[in-house]
């Protein structure tokens, strides 16, 4: 049956119709080996050639906010699958002090803090529920640190579906805290990321859910493009020069390009940005085969660091994001854990956006970025800000310190700001 988008494995090129495949191309999927990136990931790829002289003209009379305004370049049917919580535009910042500190006069900062459930994942989740209405599923499932979870418990909440999310047992409070407050069936694993990633895609096959995992489902890659689409729109209908991602698994990176492909498919940009990765030190797979040339993704044996939200061995979509940097031009950064706590504080003071770890990572790297010379002053730069630092308190706490009480009277000091 043909539909208004076909499906691309990225390993291979074949091409599926929609409803031939629900996640992975067969084909490239059938040597998948457990705790290693995701093989024969699908692009979405809709008839650019019918809408390159109706989209643009078309978005300009659309009064409809969130991303359902974006519906020619969704892989759904009608806005009306799409749960009630708006999920964007988010601010686009001029963020004019941070620009005051780093010397960039284009500096601006995505703000994602701002979605329903405080994190970019809210994009992916709403389509991915949206998709699920379509196909009259029941219950949706995935694995995740939280954020992804946290959505998609919120999302499927808004329209009285059911989730089963897997979490690792280290996942942080908060997070943990909304999932169930959304009433989804929460299973805490004993183990990391990846290891929920296998059980969430097991309970797949037995139990016949619907699978959220990142990268898995390529309708997830398709929300987070929203965000590129914004950042086109609120530039004037201009794509930046460089994009500054907090990468983990690497869909952000992928949804983020994916954007920007799209519209350079309808003619409407001459040049996708330049796409950076900034990943923790401890959780560097992509950016550690980006620096020794590999091709491939070696999975990590072990992944450490306080930006939860980019905790993973073996990145999803790690193979494509590898390539994707590489045809941008892009380069990848990594940073401590030191360097991502003074981010977060500093990225507070200048701007008033709070930002959890693993969104911190990005503005940690573009001042890296500074350091090695990677930025001309008048370049165009996005710094993706992807989830709130209400997500983590205990580890924000450490960028800071809070004064003992004083007695209950006026201070007889004059404070000095």
């Amino acid at each position: 049956m043909e539909t208004k988008y076909k499906l691309t494995c990225v390993d291979c090129g074949k091409v599926y119709q929609s409803d031939e495949v629900e996640y992975v191309c067969p084909l490239c999927s059938s040597t998948q080996r457990p705790l290693t990136p995701t093989q024969g990931i699908l692009r979405v790829d809709y008839d650019y050639a019918a809408l390159r002289n109706t989209f643009s003209a078309t978005l300009k009379k659309n009064l409809m906010r969130g991303h359902g305004r974006y519906l020619a370049l969704l892989p759904l049917n009608d806005v009306s699958s799409l749960p009630p919580l708006d999920v964007g535009p988010t601010p686009l910042c001029e963020v004019l002090r941070l620009r005051q500190a780093t010397g960039l006069n284009k500096l601006f900062v995505k703000n994602d803090t701002t979605l329903p459930t405080g994190s970019f994942k809210d994009r992916a989740s709403s389509i991915v529920v949206a998709k699920a209405k379509e196909l009259k599923k029941k219950v949706i499932t995935t694995a995740s640190t939280g954020n992804a979870a946290t959505a998609l418990a919120g999302m499927a909440a808004s329209v009285g579906m059911g989730t089963v999310i897997f979490v690792p047992h280290n996942a942080p409070q908060a997070k943990l805290a909304q999932i169930a407050m959304f009433g989804a069936k929460l299973v805490v694993v004993k183990g990391t990321y990846d290891e929920a990633f296998e059980l969430s895609k097991q309970s797949t096959e037995k139990y016949g859910w619907y699978n959220r995992n990142t990268g898995f489902n390529p309708y997830t890659i398709e929300g987070k493009k929203t965000a590129a689409l914004e950042i086109w729109e609120q530039l004037g209908y201009k794509a930046p020069d460089k994009v500054f991602i907090p990468t983990g698994d690497g869909v952000i990176l992928t949804g983020t390009y994916k954007g920007f492909y799209d519209l350079k498919k309808l003619g409407l940009i001459k040049k996708i940005p330049q796409i950076i990765p900034v990943q923790a030190v401890g959780s560097a797979a992509i950016v550690n085969a980006l620096k020794s040339g590999r091709d491939q993704i070696v999975p990590l044996k072990k992944s450490q660091t306080i930006a939860d939200s980019i905790s993973v061995m073996a990145p999803a979509c790690g193979n494509w994001a590898l390539s994707i940097v590489r045809d941008t031009l892009g380069f990848g950064l990594t940073v401590t854990d030191k360097e991502i706590l003074t981010a977060i504080k500093e990225l507070a003071g200048l701007t008033g956006i709070f930002a959890e770890p693993a969104a911190a990572t990005a503005y940690a790297g573009l001042k890296k970025a500074q350091r090695f010379h990677k930025i001309k002053r008048d370049e165009t730069v996005v710094v993706l800000i992807t989830g709130t630092g209400l997500k983590d308190i205990p580890t924000a706490m450490k960028a800071i310190t809070i004064p003992a009480a004083v007695e209950v009277k006026i201070c007889s000091e004059r404070v000095v700001w």
